[in-house]
């Protein structure tokens, strides 16, 4: 069953499916870490429903790329960019990133990217829910990929942000740096005070130099369940 909901902020509306996924906090973390040019070219890879170029329409005139690979997911983020009457702004493509045409290559002036976080193994990857399974594991492109095609599409001195899972931090940053990308800004996501982070946003910069800062970090949740204050504000706040 499809339905319409609010994004955070209440600013956006977004087309779901009971039966795929929702959007998650990663996107909006993503969304809002990401630094953003008041005008110019974005593109998201793998912008499954389209949360990320809904949330980023609110933060810049950019004309925003989706490409997702799933024609069900890519649908969906079509209609919501037509009930929020984005059509200028935001495009949706569906295509393999692995395969991408009709996109300009080192003209972007940034590349948002919420990949599949999990590689196949023998046990995980082969989750019964196809769209589940391709958003994610590894099953239809790498990080490397990710990373490679990201670092093609941005041009000199643009940027690329990803959110992935802090155990593949030293792939994250050695692929970067094969692939010309200067790590900037890191900033790591914990479910509760005192556990280990379970997610990182990153930017880097195309031929970038050395430097990268790290952030304060996010703590979600409080004991109770319930968003602590600070992210509390950060996810109902309003971005225009």
């Amino acid at each position: 069953m499809t339905r319409l909901d609010y994004l955070p902020g209440r600013q956006r509306v977004i087309y779901q499916r009971d039966d795929i996924f929702a959007f998650s906090i990663d996107a909006v973390l993503l969304a809002r870490f990401v630094t953003l040019p008041a005008s110019g070219k974005v593109v998201d890879l793998c912008t499954g429903t389209g949360a990320i170029p809904l949330l980023m329409s609110l933060r810049t005139k950019a004309s925003i790329l989706g490409v997702e690979l799933q024609e069900t997911l890519a649908e969906l983020t079509k209609l919501s960019v037509a009930e929020n009457k984005l059509e200028e702004q935001i495009t949706v493509s569906q295509q393999d990133l692995n395969k991408l045409t009709d996109v300009a290559w080192g003209k972007y002036d940034v590349v948002t990217c919420n990949p599949p976080y999990f590689a196949v193994t023998a046990d995980k990857g082969t989750n019964e829910n196809t769209f589940k399974s391709l958003a994610r594991h590894e099953i239809a492109c790498t990080l490397e990929d990710v990373i490679r095609v990201s670092s093609r599409l941005v041009k000199s001195k643009g940027r690329v942000a990803l959110v992935h899972r802090p155990e593949r931090l030293d792939e994250i940053i050695a692929y970067m740096h094969t692939y010309k990308l200067a790590p900037k800004r890191i900033q790591c996501v914990h479910p509760h005070k005192g556990k280990d982070a379970n997610m990182l946003l990153i930017e880097a910069v195309r031929d970038g130099g050395f430097g990268a800062k790290i952030l304060p970090p996010w703590v979600l949740y409080q004991e109770d369940g319930s968003f602590t204050k600070e992210f509390a504000e950060h996810w109902d706040k309003q971005d225009a």
